[in-house]
């Protein structure tokens, strides 16, 4: 059975997450359900727009399922490289799609949720989305374009992708990952409204109709700060950087930045740099592609997986432990090393 509801209403096709108590958490199989309604609704010419939600009340979706991948630590991982190639794959498909992607980001949104919405061009948030790319904390990268949209915007960005920090809608706004904050007891009647039209040219004007006045998250009231030390070339100097400020903030952003897996945050910070020299996406999707690959047989992320989601206890124990223990080699090894991954990006005719 599909964990993928498709449906059309009139001249707008609908897609919805449909695994809502694992909070919409990505399968296989869901990928290429999603990849294959998308196609046809590109390919349609009736097809004025397309709506993407998710099913239940806790959230949008909360990534891909990293339990099969923990679970698969012993064995052939070969199926994860295939998700990661057809996620990343589709996030292009997404980030092209020459009609209005409308998605409505509510509740929780994070990792491949956030591939799945914030390369559309119509992204809704409300006041209880809770967004992030959290993957330093499992000892990943930043992945579904994450290294890509993560530093389009400054300092916040860069600092979401190190921290994995949970910000709201305003902050979401301001990092550049939404549009437009609609409140959610508003949501039934304006998807009634979107559902229902004619024309793609409606719905900025009714999203307009419904958007509400958007204000400074926490970091967005730090922005300042945050261009400043996230422009520093190594992880320690922006910890050191944050510690030096003195601040309440900034002492809990080193504090927050500390506890994840060295590895992760430098091969973070390098993903970052590199991304911000990227001429496209796309570049983007085939770095992280090869990185993630890489990490597959490294200790962090199986440890990381554990202390989240296995056992639940918050205390990984990573290896090597400090960020002085992690070399340049190490990290240029999990960049470059290894087979290049191919991608397909079909252009939309």
């Amino acid at each position: 059975m599909s964990e993928i509801l498709v449906s059309r209403t009139r001249a707008v096709g609908s897609i919805a997450l449909d695994r809502p108590k694992a909070l919409n958490s990505l399968t296989l199989e869901m990928i290429r359900d999603f990849a294959r309604a998308l196609d046809c609704f590109g390919a349609d010419r009736q097809i004025v727009a397309v709506v993407v939600t998710g099913e239940g009340a806790r959230g949008f979706c909360a990534g891909g399922d990293i339990r099969a991948l923990y679970e698969l630590r012993g064995g052939d991982r070969a199926l994860y490289e295939t998700f990661w190639r057809e996620e990343y794959e589709l996030n292009a498909r997404i980030a092209g799609f020459p009609k209005p992607y409308v998605v409505v980001m509510d509740g929780i949104v994070m990792g491949g949720g956030v591939g799945l919405s914030a390369h559309g061009n119509f992204r809704i948030v409300t006041e209880r989305t809770r967004l992030a790319m959290p993957e330093t904390g499992i000892g990943f990268i930043p992945d579904v374009g994450g290294s890509f949209l993560l530093t389009r915007n400054g300092g916040v960005g860069r600092y979401m992708a190190l921290s994995g920090a949970v910000v709201g809608p305003h902050d979401a706004i301001f990092a550049g990952l939404a549009d437009v904050l609609i409140d959610s007891a508003s949501l039934a009647e304006l998807l009634a409204l979107l559902r229902d039209i004619d024309d793609a040219a409606e719905v900025r004007g009714l999203l307009a109709r419904f958007a509400k006045s958007t204000g400074f998250g926490a970091l967005s009231r730090h922005e300042s700060l945050l261009r400043r030390v996230m422009a520093h070339s190594s992880v320690e100097r922006v910890i050191a950087a944050l510690e030096a400020d003195g601040s309440d903030f900034a002492r809990e952003a080193a504090a927050t930045i500390g506890a994840r897996s060295p590895t992760s945050l430098k091969l973070t910070l390098q993903l970052l740099r590199r991304a911000a020299e990227a001429d496209n996406l796309q570049a983007c999707l085939r770095q992280e592609l090869r990185t993630a690959c890489n990490l597959l047989a490294t200790h962090d992320l199986y440890e990381g997986i554990r202390a989240a989601v296995i056992d639940k206890d918050r205390a990984p124990h990573w290896s090597p432990a400090t960020l002085a223990e992690v070399d340049d080699a190490s990290v240029k090894a999990l960049l470059d090393g290894g087979a290049e991954r191919k991608l397909e990006f079909r252009a939309w005719t």
